[in-house]
């Protein structure tokens, strides 16, 4: 009985190409999260103190939201 390989190995430069498309979208994402963030925290804090027991944030609150990695 004959067996037949039907394995193929992708074409040079397809493993690479691959790596850089999911490295640029990754770094896309990321910057669509950060500027999200971004934008609600620059709304909540534009907002007054009594605005914001309206919704039941305090301005710490805020102000934590923009500690670590999210920094402006």
């Amino acid at each position: 009985m004959t067996t037949i390989n039907t394995t193929k190995i992708p074409p040079f430069g397809a493993i690479t190409t691959y790596r850089v498309i999911h490295l640029i979208e990754g770094v896309a994402n990321s910057f669509s999260s950060w500027s999200s963030k971004r934008k609600t925290y620059n709304e909540l804090n534009a907002l007054t103190a009594r605005e914001l027991n309206d919704i039941g944030i305090s301005r710490a609150e805020v102000e934590s939201f923009n500690s670590g990695f999210f920094r402006i």
